[in-house]
């Protein structure tokens, strides 16, 4: 076996091997054998038929391209172990047979994507100044109002809608009588007082009743979302098909009691903790991003393999088909609405994408310097932990058990470990005098 390399840009490496003869012939046979077990020859038992009698039947390129089958699967780790020694390899080898004909040598390539090298800069001292959370009454009160408009009782009315009302209204939009796309709703439910498709749409309905139709102009803004939409004036077509009259409780003991809370203050106490909780989430995803991009600003990187950039582009695109899901819209409409395609939008994510395949390089290599790693131990305890939480789901806990789902939890934990201790030595504490630079 001949084996030659070539390293290409991105950090790409090529391996050309060329079987020899004497390789080819035990291959041959083996992939003979292999052969003579799935094909039914009268008069032989499978795995028992002769060479020359199963070359005349299913020909000699399909044994020779079994052969090739069966050297790659031999051999390809160790070709890569023995010629890639240098280089940590990222994904799985990509294998293409460029000479396969009866009495040649037989040729195949191997490319591998290799992890860019990385030049450390510093990641230490920073100075950042970590916001402390202030006061979340105004998200209390939006929050109080949101559950009282949930427990709003409503009654069909026959009169004229005024502010506060409910009502069911068909809506078209058209821009110089020509029908916007995905504009035509036949059934729209509109809470007067609440802004829905432009600013001033609800109170064109104020004073219309069941059954009374409305044609209209609103300018959208320019940085409107629907870029189809955006600074244009859009023609509304308008038929109240319902209108209800709605009664919002109060904020009081009663309303708390409808949502499992004892009293109203009992619901307050608890609001204030799951906003303070999230409001100290988000700070400190704030605070991450901006640590992170000054750490990778100060690295050097070489070329990073279109590979790895794929792969978290789609990861991030997955990201956000789940979020739009699980705020119950769909993702189709969602894509419409911005007016992209999954490719479009995949191409938006390319920069995020590549910071983030970045910041992993970079945290790789601080974990290094630092001796910083997570025992096999900790892995045990947090499956041990996880086990117990979801017990009963037999989903989770196959999961549990899969060895790719342990390395994933194991790299998880680490770069939880490795953000911890970056953000200690990043943020300023007024009580801390032994920082050092790295």
């Amino acid at each position: 076996m001949k084996v030659e390399r070539k390293d290409l840009e991105k950090g790409q490496i090529e391996l050309t091997i060329e079987l020899e003869s004497e390789e080819i012939k035990d291959l041959m046979n083996k992939a003979a054998e292999n052969i003579s077990k799935e094909v039914k020859i009268e008069g032989f038992r499978p795995g028992k038929v002769p060479f020359e009698v199963l070359k005349q039947k299913v020909g000699e390129t399909v044994i020779m391209e079994e052969a090739v089958k069966i050297s790659i699967n031999k051999s390809i780790y160790k070709i890569l172990e023995e010629n890639v020694k240098d280089k940590e390899l990222v994904g799985q080898p990509e294998v293409d047979i460029t000479k396969l004909a009866p009495g040649n040598p037989i040729e195949y390539k191997v490319k591998v994507y290799t992890l860019p090298e990385v030049v450390v800069g510093k990641y230490k001292d920073f100075g950042l100044k970590k916001e402390e959370v202030k006061s979340v009454e105004d998200e209390m009160g939006k929050t109080i109002e949101n559950l009282r408009e949930m427990r709003a009782k409503e009654k069909i009315s026959d009169k004229e809608i005024k502010d506060g009302d409910k009502t069911i209204a068909s809506v078209n939009l058209s821009i110089d009588n020509v029908p916007v796309e995905d504009g035509q709703n036949p059934e729209v439910t509109v809470l007067i007082g609440k802004e829905y498709f432009v600013e001033g749409f609800d109170k064109n309905l104020i004073g219309l009743k069941k059954g009374d139709e409305k044609e209209f102009s609103l300018p959208y803004p320019e940085n409107h979302w629907r870029k189809n939409l955006a600074g244009k004036m859009v023609d509304f077509k308008i038929k109240i098909k319902e209108v209800y009259e709605r009664e919002i409780p109060e904020a009081d003991d009663e309303l708390a009691k409808a949502f499992q809370f004892n009293s109203l203050d009992h619901l307050k106490e608890n609001l204030e903790k799951t906003l303070r909780t999230q409001k100290e989430k988000e700070i400190d995803q704030k605070l991450e991003v901006e640590m992170l991009d000054k750490i990778i600003d100060g690295f050097k990187f070489s070329d990073i393999p279109d590979v790895l950039i794929k792969n978290e582009s789609s990861i991030m695109l997955k990201e956000v088909e789940q979020s739009i899901v699980s705020q119950g819209a769909n993702f189709n409409d969602y894509l419409k609405s911005i007016n992209k395609t999954q490719q479009e939008l995949i191409l938006d994510l390319y920069p995020g994408a590549v910071k983030r395949v970045k910041s992993a390089l970079a945290l790789k290599e601080i974990a290094k310097l630092e001796n910083i790693s997570i025992e096999e131990k900790d892995i045990d305890k947090e499956i041990e932990s996880l086990g117990k939480r979801y017990e009963g789901n037999n989903q989770v806990t196959e999961n549990l058990k899969n060895p790719h789902y342990r390395a994933y939890l194991g790299d998880m934990m680490l770069n939880q470990k490795l953000l911890k201790f970056l953000k200690e030595v990043n943020t300023k504490n007024e009580n801390s005098s032994d920082k050092q630079e790295s």
